[in-house]
């Protein structure tokens, strides 16, 4: 195998084993368990790269190592990242299937009041709001906040994520004022996370679309053209690191700031996008 996109070979698969092992019937326990970091790392390639075809071959492949060695750590992570990567790519059912056999997964693992249960419920929850299913989105995002406002720190940044996720629905749903709420929430605790701009900025942005539903044309202007200055500044702090994911949450911001006529900023970022692209393909 020459790069992350050329064919599969021997070196990062071995051939499928048989779902039973070498152990007999009945087992319980794992009889392998899948890489799990590389995994990752080779399907964060093929996103940057959008090699999307090559993304899902790399996951229903893994899916079946982990099945077939009995790793249900190792499923409920594949089942995660399918998650992601099927709302990513609009694709409704495998995303809700992979979502609902990651919940089923929790009492098996005994995840259910832990802080990866609580990151499924939220990786559950997104995928349900991506289709427009909010209600179901928000009972389990208000499982994960149950889990997170317990387990972990005021500050930290996987419950400015569910928040933010939180109002997305809630506006989706009119319930306005609980998401600025939440908004607000997610805004102070991003600002305490290393390189929480662009959280920041993302929510911003949706604190500008919350604007434009609820509030009468006239209002929500200036409202919108407050948030978007905000979330445009916070894009180009200097300290971000000009990697994959910077640019992914670039290419999400572009449109909006394209839909409200800022389109000398939707500019910058597509320059900044595409001298991005052209960097890796030279490298």
């Amino acid at each position: 195998m020459t790069n992350d996109r050329g064919p599969i070979g021997p070196e990062d698969y071995d051939d499928p084993r048989c779902p039973l092992g070498s152990r007999g019937f009945g087992l319980d326990e794992p009889v392998s368990s899948i890489p799990q970091k590389r995994i990752s790392e080779k399907l964060d390639a093929y996103m940057t790269d959008k090699d999307f075809a090559g993304a899902e071959r790399h996951l229903l492949y893994w899916l079946e190592e982990a099945k077939a060695g009995l790793d249900r750590r190792g499923e409920f992570f594949l089942c995660n990242e399918m998650m992601g990567f099927y709302r990513k790519t609009g694709r409704e059912a495998e995303g809700i299937a992979a979502a609902q056999r990651a919940l089923d997964l929790l009492p098996v693992l005994g995840y259910e009041h832990s802080a990866s249960g609580g990151t499924c419920l939220v990786n559950a929850g997104t995928v349900y709001a991506n289709f427009s299913h909010h209600e179901k989105a928000l009972e389990l995002f208000s499982r994960a906040r149950e889990i997170y406002e317990a387990v972990l720190s005021a500050d930290d940044s996987r419950l400015g994520g569910l928040y933010n996720n939180m109002a997305l629905s809630l506006t989706a749903l009119g319930r306005y004022e609980e998401a600025r709420a939440r908004f607000a929430a997610a805004i102070d605790i991003m600002g305490k996370v290393r390189n929480g701009e662009l959280e920041q900025a993302i929510t911003w942005l949706n604190l500008a679309d919350a604007a434009e539903a609820q509030l009468p044309p006239d209002e929500a202007e200036k409202e919108i053209d407050s948030c978007l200055e905000k979330a445009a500044g916070l894009l180009h702090t200097p300290t971000l690191p000009e990697d994959g994911y910077t640019i992914f949450v670039c290419e999400k911001c572009m449109p909006v700031f394209d839909r409200y006529g800022w389109f000398f900023e939707a500019g910058r970022l597509r320059e900044r996008i595409e001298a991005f692209y052209a960097g890796r393909q030279k490298a």
